[in-house]
């Protein structure tokens, strides 16, 4: 960038529960910063949640179901009346949404926004019933946004079927140093008869695909009565569920429970294998280049974004989604093929560069660069609120009939 800028990011789901997004919104504020610009984040938090610096809390979300999951989303008139503040005090060069079509603070700052805006799309679906409700109230102003970003080639498609026009394709960045040198934990740390196996993710949303992997552990302790499984993630129902269909089995698991950042690195570093079987729903797949970048093995369900993410399996290797005869036969031949397995990892520790914020946060800048060119360009009008229905004129204004 030619010049220091004022960003607001906008973050729609809450940081009570954080997840990728989440996560994603965070470490672009954090990777902007130390390139000189003055951040602001806004997001869904209660004010006794610890955020970083960076984020504003705009107070308490609703949990709803919502593309597959449970989303914490803010909403409302005094959302509304949070985001207006927010933007009128930030004087922001340029606003940077991310997912805005999803209803909570990023559509309301759409709506109210006047100056250079950046959409970032992370959805990925073949049908999104939620976009074909929105599109018709968001259609006008769709038309402020002056650039958009899609971070991986589903969701780039997801939004071209979706809502038409285009996107530049920037994946989500990844501290690749921080993983890499992460510290091993001997607890973690797997040999040749007892190789250890890991899982991350939210135990009780099926897409997430920990009922794929349950369903694949009997044949793999078949091969390799050694080995041991790492579950890590909340989800009470689906730790008691998983326990209650491994039955003997359940021995050879063992349950983490959310994780820090801190540990969620150390366990990556530490174990043999990471798996991913997620069934679908999956615009990226950030866990898996923190796994790659960590120096895990890599098995994922072959989704479209997994396959990119793991260079059409040349860093990691796949198995038929929702196939659990397949992702055991995966594992086991990776326990077994030392020398493929070797040869993988070595792709990704270089392949995992192109995720690494370095290169990623350029990116972005570049877009926000064409974003503020365009806007001293064209400027939006003042009135572009206006064009939103009346209802939701009435809501960014703080009303309620």
């Amino acid at each position: 960038m030619s010049r220091p800028l004022r960003v607001g990011i906008v973050c729609p789901y809450s940081f009570d529960a954080p997840g990728g997004v989440q996560f994603h919104v965070r470490d672009l504020a954090q990777a902007l910063q130390a390139r000189g610009h003055e951040v602001s984040v806004l997001a869904p938090a209660d004010e006794d949640t610890p955020v970083p610096d960076v984020v504003v809390p705009a107070g308490k979300a609703v949990a709803v179901r919502y593309n597959g999951s449970v989303a914490r989303l803010t909403f409302g008139p005094r959302a509304a009346a949070r985001v207006r503040r927010w933007v009128d005090a930030g004087r922001f060069d340029v606003l940077h949404l991310h997912e805005p079509m999803t209803p909570s603070l990023s559509m309301l700052a759409l709506w109210i926004a006047e100056g250079p805006v950046v959409a970032t799309f992370h959805t990925a679906q073949v049908r999104s019933r939620a976009l074909q409700v929105a599109y018709p109230l968001l259609r006008q102003s769709l038309e402020k946004i002056a650039a958009r970003i899609a971070v991986s080639e589903d969701a780039r498609r997801m939004l071209v079927d979706h809502v038409g026009g285009d996107a530049v394709v920037i994946p989500n960045g990844v501290y690749v140093d921080t993983f890499a040198a992460a510290p091993t934990d001997p607890r973690w740390q797997g040999t040749p008869q007892a190789p250890t196996i890991a899982f991350l993710g939210r135990l009780d949303e099926p897409r997430k695909g920990l009922q794929v992997l349950v369903a694949a552990i009997p044949q793999i302790l078949a091969r390799h009565p050694g080995a041991r499984f790492l579950i890590a993630g909340r989800g009470d129902a689906g730790r008691d569920e998983a326990i209650a269909s491994l039955g003997a089995h359940a021995q050879s698991v063992t349950f983490l429970g959310g994780v820090s950042d801190e540990d969620k690195a150390a366990l990556l570093s530490s174990v043999d294998l990471y798996i991913a079987p997620q069934t679908g729903g999956e615009s990226f797949g950030i866990v898996l280049v923190e796994a790659m970048s960590a120096g895990a093995g890599v098995v994922a369900s072959d989704l479209g974004a997994f396959r990119r993410v793991l260079d059409e399996g040349a860093a990691g290797a796949l198995f038929r989604s929702e196939d659990p005869a397949d992702l055991a036969r995966v594992v086991n031949d990776a326990i077994e093929d030392r020398a493929g397995a070797g040869a993988r990892r070595e792709h990704a520790r270089a392949w995992v560069r192109h995720f690494d914020w370095s290169s990623v946060t350029g990116q972005v800048e570049a877009v926000y660069e064409m974003a503020v060119a365009a806007g001293e360009a064209i400027p939006v009008r003042p009135d572009a609120t206006l064009r939103a229905p009346r209802a939701l004129r009435l809501l960014v204004e703080g009303r309620e009939r």
